[in-house]
């Protein structure tokens, strides 16, 4: 058995595991409907957050218009169904129609960089907000109503765990080094023949695909949705997750998702007082992060394994 089957095993054993206790747990009503919303809406948000690093963190794009893509998919799978198309093929058709402007929009923005690509995908995040209160068959600005429920804690873990599978296996293939040469040096990277231009798009349909389908999962859990749903704010929270989550890490990045999706439910009980201190905290956390601020027992328990990894590397 390869290395590569031996890791494949144990990770989809591990995740059948915490699939198998979150079950039992709600099984016996430890876990009540409540959290139960919550640990979706956490997976949802974490492939989300996955579809966005791949584009800023692994080819170093700064995009603020990736809530758009959620957008699309949300929409275009929630207007496929009610056309009478089945659940899932409904979820691939949203993602498929996202990925396809991921695409048409990369064309153009993708050869701008920096702050002008910011600002760019921005507007476009706008564009797709405005178009879509200016459409009725989309239910305008009122929003899109009569959306089945047809999201499950089964269906987003599961999503949450293909999503994690497939990105890890993209950014670590021949195409991924490309996207990463792209974020190192662009100029170097297209010295060595790299079409940089090419890895860019290619990473940006791919994150909108992604960013699709957790829109459609997102419609089908919440049964409307509303086009402020989907503005630059919601962009700006994938840029915090992914920011805070570390450069190119995934485990990093999954864990910032679920921190910031638990806070602000956490902080709920402080009422008015919440939005001043969730900032607040968005804030603190971020100032932690760029000084690389230690927290004695976790800092200790880091270089504890950190030890064992180099002495177990020097024997072998």
């Amino acid at each position: 058995m390869t290395a590569f089957v031996k890791k494949l095993a144990v990770y989809l054993a591990s995740s059948v595991a915490v699939f198998g206790v979150f079950s039992l747990l709600i099984y016996l009503g430890v876990i009540d409907a409540y959290l139960e919303r919550i640990f979706m809406t956490i997976c949802i948000n974490v492939i989300l957050a996955l579809s966005a690093n791949l584009v800023i963190n692994y080819t170093g794009q700064l995009t603020l218009g990736h809530s758009a893509f959620m957008a699309i998919g949300a929409y275009g799978a929630a207007v496929v169904n009610q056309a009478g198309v089945p659940f899932f093929l409904s979820l691939i058709i949203g993602s498929i129609i996202a990925a396809l402007f991921g695409f048409l929009i990369g064309l153009p923005t993708l050869r701008l960089k920096g702050d002008y690509l910011a600002i760019t995908t921005l507007g476009f995040c706008e564009i797709i907000v405005v178009a879509i209160q200016n459409i009725p068959m989309l239910g305008g600005a009122q929003g899109l109503t009569g959306i089945p429920g047809e999201t499950t804690f089964a269906l987003v873990f599961f999503s949450m765990v293909v999503t994690i599978l497939i990105l890890y296996h993209v950014v670590n293939s021949r195409q991924g080094r490309a996207m990463i040469s792209v974020r190192e040096d662009e100029i170097a990277a297209e010295a060595m023949g790299i079409n940089t231009t090419r890895y860019k798009i290619m990473a940006f349909t791919i994150g909108a695909f992604f960013a699709g389908f957790a829109g459609g999962l997102y419609a089908f859990l919440m049964m409307f949705i509303e086009p402020t749903s989907f503005n630059y704010f919601k962009s700006i929270d994938l840029v915090i997750y992914v920011v805070l989550g570390g450069s190119g890490n995934f485990a990093g990045c999954i864990t910032s998702t679920t921190i910031l999706t638990i806070l602000p439910e956490a902080l709920r009980f402080l009422e008015d007082y919440r939005m001043v201190i969730y900032p607040l905290l968005l804030i603190v956390i971020m100032i932690m992060r760029v000084k690389k601020v230690r927290i004695p027992w976790i800092s200790d328990l880091v270089d504890t394994f950190r030890r064992k990894g180099g002495k177990k590397n020097a024997a072998a």
